[in-house]
Order: C-alpha cells, then structure tokens, then sequence
C-alpha cells in the first residue's frame, strides 16, 4: 500500500487488522523523516508530498483510536445487526 494515495482512504483502512494499521503507520512515519530529511537539505521535489503524508498519518491515527474506543461505522454497523 503506498503511502499518500488513494489506498489509504478511510473506507480501505477499516478493512485491515490492528497489525496492519502498526505497519502502515511505521512506513508513514519513516517516509515523512525522510521528506523532511530531503526538505531541510534542499533535495526535496516535490512539497505537496509532506502535507499529503501527515494527513495519512493522521487518517491512520483516527481509524485506530475510533477502534480503541469502539466508535466509528465498523462499530455502528455491528450494533444495527444485533
């Protein structure tokens, strides 16, 4: 899954397990080092890849306290059925 795409819409990130969610972070995380890395040494292409990386971050931040406080459409959906 790239970080910064489509791929980590809130709709795909309900679908993957917590160890998933860990890794996905880790790899967001250490991509935004870099970007940073690459921006404070004048090496960075392209801006718009910093902004584009924190708010995945922030995506996976979200989905993962919504399942820590059981809230969220995943947790809606189980209550409609039972």
């Amino acid at each position: 899954m790239a970080v910064g795409s489509k791929d980590l819409a809130p709709a795909k990130l309900r679908e993957l397990d917590d160890e998933s969610l860990k890794s996905e972070l880790a790899k967001a995380k250490v991509e935004l080092f870099n970007l940073r890395f690459q921006s404070a040494t004048g090496q960075l292409e392209n801006n718009s890849r910093l902004r584009a990386v924190k708010k995945d971050i922030a995506r996976l931040y979200t989905e993962m306290r919504e399942r820590e406080l059981g809230i969220g459409r995943a947790a809606d959906t189980s209550k409609q059925e039972g």
